[in-house]
């Protein structure tokens, strides 16, 4: 984990020259989607907040300190009497100010566990953004090496078409040589041409199916789509994953994980719901000050001030069965949560079961497909000897020709196929590296 996100800050120095040379390597391009990845950023600050929501003060576990002041001025109207009528007062517009200022520090001293609950939740949320964050670190990998071998694939395509262009140029070339001394007739380089330009309508499609898979690499890796780059390499299958191995990491999957601490953060839900029901007891201090002026009347200033010390204790009895009713559906969410991981290990044990079928099938039919590949080939190379010597007709170069494409083009299939499920697998059991 730590140096997957390591390599989401550290240099790129040498990724960015490659992409100037307009260069990309697999390296290079798995390199600029964790740096540039919009996904991983919103994972990146989602575990940024989580990490800075897990504290205890926002749990509730620290005292609070409010100081408050309120000070009003007043015009009033005095009309007092007394006893003695040479004591009455009555005055308009006298002026008269009251401040009240206080400061108070409050602390929970018993809530039914909730702030400890609360914690432990606030802990369990960020451990799930975390997995959550590694997830989408491995798909991100994952979804840019298989689009980056499927443009290797669709090159190695369009090379086998390439050869298959030299062949019927060379055919050509052979039937416009006996053409010249009367050997071969125009049916047969009409035929041929028609070959050729099929051929080459081909390339072109191929071509189109190649610059849109760069496309759609670059748009992974959130640069220019119109940025052009070369690729230039093959498809490597790993063929020793061993399937007990990679089921036991897959049952430590990432997504797995966040499901398993979705229903600890549910489980304490329930908890931090059950203590509403539960006594509050809280302390409090502070000190209090109380100034009243007056320009007349009986009382012309009074102030008072000092600390106090106080304890609160607060017993809920009844709200119209609020908490039960949220104590019920926070055990529902639970029973959810552990339905949800359920369905999880299911949906990745399946997965990996499937991937991996495909996986050794791919792998079994490689071996006869590269030796199919290369008897195509020579049997290619023969046919167009024999050709040239006039011992083989345009029909033999055409069904030799035809099997050598078809031959190429499942051995560049099915290696890609057999890419594809390795990294799958390995996405599966959180094991894609750079």
């Amino acid at each position: 984990m730590r140096k997957l996100i390591l390599l989401l800050f550290v240099g790129t120095v040498s990724v960015e020259a490659g992409f100037s040379q307009k260069r990309l390597s697999l390296s290079d391009a798995v390199s600029i989607a964790l740096k540039n990845s919009y996904d991983i950023q919103l994972a990146k600050n989602n575990v940024e907040i989580a990490s800075i929501n897990n504290y205890v003060g926002v749990a509730g576990g620290l005292p609070t300190v409010t100081a408050t002041i309120n000070d009003v001025e007043n015009i009033t109207s005095i009309n007092q009497q007394f006893p003695d009528p040479s004591r009455n007062i009555t005055r308009t517009g006298v002026a008269s100010n009251n401040l009240n200022a206080n400061i108070t520090a409050g602390i929970l001293l018993f809530n039914g566990f909730r702030v400890k609950a609360a914690q432990q939740r606030l802990n369990e949320l960020q451990k799930m953004n975390q997995d959550m964050l590694n997830a989408q670190i491995q798909a991100t990998m994952a979804s840019v090496i298989t689009n980056y071998y499927d443009v290797v694939r669709q090159q190695n395509l369009l090379s086998t078409i390439n050869k298959s262009i030299e062949v019927s140029q060379q055919r050509i070339d052979i039937i416009n040589s006996r053409k010249e001394v009367g050997l071969a007739n125009n049916a047969d380089l009409y035929q041929a041409q028609i070959d050729l330009n099929a051929l080459i309508q081909t390339k072109q499609a191929q071509q189109l199916i190649i610059d849109q898979g760069k496309t759609n690499l670059l748009s992974l890796l959130f640069v220019s789509p119109d940025t052009t780059v070369v690729i230039s390499d093959t498809i490597v299958v790993d063929e020793k994953i061993n399937f007990s191995q990679l089921k036991n990491l897959a049952l430590k999957n990432p997504q797995i994980l966040a499901a398993e601490q979705q229903i600890k953060i549910n489980e304490l839900i329930e908890r931090e719901t059950a203590a509403l029901r539960v006594p509050t007891l809280r302390a409090t201090t502070g000190f209090n000050l109380t100034n009243t002026k007056s320009a007349a009347g009986f009382i012309l200033e009074n102030r008072t001030y000092g600390p106090f010390l106080g304890i609160n204790l607060a017993i809920p009895i009844y709200n119209g069965l609020i908490s039960k009713k949220q104590l019920q559906v926070a055990e529902i969410n639970t029973r959810n949560a552990k339905v949800q991981r359920d369905q999880f290990l299911l949906n990745i044990e399946t997965g990996a079961v499937r991937t991996y079928q495909a996986y050794t099938n791919s792998l079994a039919q490689l071996t006869k497909a590269k030796e199919n590949q290369v008897l195509s080939k020579q049997l290619l190379d023969l046919v167009m000897q024999r050709f040239q010597l006039g011992q083989a007709t345009i029909v033999d170069v055409k069904l030799a020709q035809q099997s050598f494409e078809n031959e190429s083009y499942r051995l560049v299939n099915l290696s890609f196929t057999a890419k594809v499920a390795e990294v799958e697998l390995k996405r599966l059991a959180n094991i894609i590296e750079p």
